[in-house]
């Protein structure tokens, strides 16, 4: 009788990890900039509100509708609910996208859940090649 084969756990090569540091300090790095720049500042506020249609209105709008919306915590948690059950890079850099705008953008519980979920994604066993 053979032994079982076990296969290895989900784990990106270097150069994936990089991108995926990467995209995580860039999705923070710009919601924190929407945060403190855009929206918490009473100016840009006041200019918005006062039928001002540029590009920061517009991103000051979109941001604040899609978080009132909790949109940021439960993309993140559907990505790493499908990342938890069948890994992949693509699954983890939209969770981690989703989750970096989230935990600056007030959806902060939905989002620390996602990222508990994708820690323990790492656990699971890499898919099957196809």
């Amino acid at each position: 009788m053979d032994a079982p084969t076990v296969r290895p756990l989900f784990f990106p090569t270097r150069r994936q990890c990089v991108w995926l540091a990467a995209i995580a300090l860039a999705s923070i790095t710009y919601a924190l900039y929407l945060r403190y720049q855009v929206i918490e500042q009473s100016t840009v506020g006041i200019a918005c509100e006062t039928g001002s249609s540029t590009w920061l209105c517009s991103s000051r709008r979109t941001a604040i509708f899609l978080f009132t919306a909790s949109a940021f915590g439960g993309v993140a948690i559907g990505a790493a609910l499908l990342n938890l059950v069948r890994p992949s890079v693509v699954l983890c850099a939209v969770a981690l996208l989703a989750c970096g705008f989230g935990i600056v953008l007030y959806n902060t519980a939905l989002s620390a859940l996602a990222v508990a979920l994708l820690i323990l994604s790492l656990a699971r066993t890499a898919p099957e090649p196809e």
